[in-house]
């Protein structure tokens, strides 16, 4: 009967996170909007911290009450989740097929390679240390500034249209303060409810494994992944079948590396992560080849088409059957 309860509990956990977080990116891009935030911030900083929002907010939490492989798992296991199975389904779902800009992908696809190696490399001794972390912070905080300048220079010589002055006394400078007011007490809402239902999916995740017997490893890298990865996945498949598939992909490769530099990084900051070195030499290894093949597929003809996505449903599919069978 516990079990039962537990895992209606699991389910209306991810429920209340799901629409916890939509509220969040709701709200953070609304408040960014009245407060004149330029778009390409929006897009990399509050729109890509939010949709990551459940993964960082189970991780931090799996860390911080000591379940080191559910916090590691859940941020390796999103990762593939995202590129085996939201980038998979948007490929697969998708009108023709997804075009790819060559470039963006040289950029961001080369960085989260080398995202991939580094973290990999420091987990190699089992051990994330809390220098491990504030490094991983430090080369994201990098990123987010590099890519900050490169589009500051390419903007530097388009010609802008005159911003219209909004005379003091119009509506929309009369209702701004209410506006933001509101959308300040939905951000707050959204961010209550990923803490309070991550807490109750981590609750229920770990009763669920003691009663099952099976490892916290399997909860992290499928369940609680699959989970938290739900937002990443309604918005690949979203913007695929309305013929957007760019955006598709660069959430993809945005969250990937929000997931290995701020989450991890946060995470093992919050309380060091030690992990078997058996669980690190599976995960870490999947999730190159993965990674890897998605970014390779993107290369070729930069298009993903219908049979790439397919052939990476089925390494996902691999991937979750050698979860059970190693670890169960």
């Amino acid at each position: 009967m516990d079990t039962f309860i537990y895992l209606g509990l699991l389910l209306a956990g991810f429920a209340v996170l799901a629409k916890s977080a939509s509220t969040f990116v709701d709200s953070a891009v609304r408040i960014a909007e009245i407060l004149s935030v330029p778009k390409m911030i929006i897009g990399i900083v509050l729109v890509g911290f939010a949709t990551t929002a459940p993964e960082f907010a189970v991780s931090v939490q799996s860390a911080y009450l000591g379940h080191p492989e559910i916090a590691l798992g859940n941020a390796v296991g999103s990762v593939i989740c995202d590129d085996g199975l939201a980038m998979a389904l948007a490929a697969v779902t998708a009108p023709s097929f997804i075009l790819i800009d060559g470039k963006t992908l040289r950029s961001a696809g080369s960085f989260l390679i080398f995202v991939c190696l580094v973290t990999y490399a420091m987990a190699w001794d089992g051990t994330f240390t809390r220098y491990d972390g504030m490094a991983l912070v430090s080369l994201l905080a990098g990123y987010i500034y590099a890519v900050y300048r490169t589009e500051k220079k390419r903007r530097k010589g388009l010609n802008r249209e005159p911003t219209a002055v909004v005379d003091g006394s119009s509506p929309a400078s009369a209702n701004r303060p209410t506006t933001l007011k509101r959308q300040l007490l939905y951000f707050l809402l959204g961010l209550t409810g990923v803490i309070v239902s991550s807490r109750l999916v981590l609750w229920s995740s770990i009763n669920l494994a003691t009663a099952f017997n099976v490892s916290e490893v399997i909860i992290g890298l499928t369940v609680i992944a699959l989970g938290t990865s739900l937002p990443e996945i309604s918005t690949c498949i979203a913007a695929a079948r309305k013929g957007e598939g760019e955006i598709a992909a660069g959430d993809i490769i945005g969250a990937d590396i929000l997931n290995m530099l701020w989450i991890v990084g946060v995470s093992s900051v919050v309380n060091p992560l030690h992990v078997s070195t058996k669980v690190i030499n599976f995960m870490f290894p999947w999730m190159l080849v993965i990674v890897g093949t998605m970014l390779l597929f993107m290369r070729i003809r930069h298009r993903m088409e219908k049979w790439k996505g397919l052939v990476l449903l089925s390494l996902y599919g691999i991937y979750i059957v050698m979860t059970a069978r190693l670890f169960y």
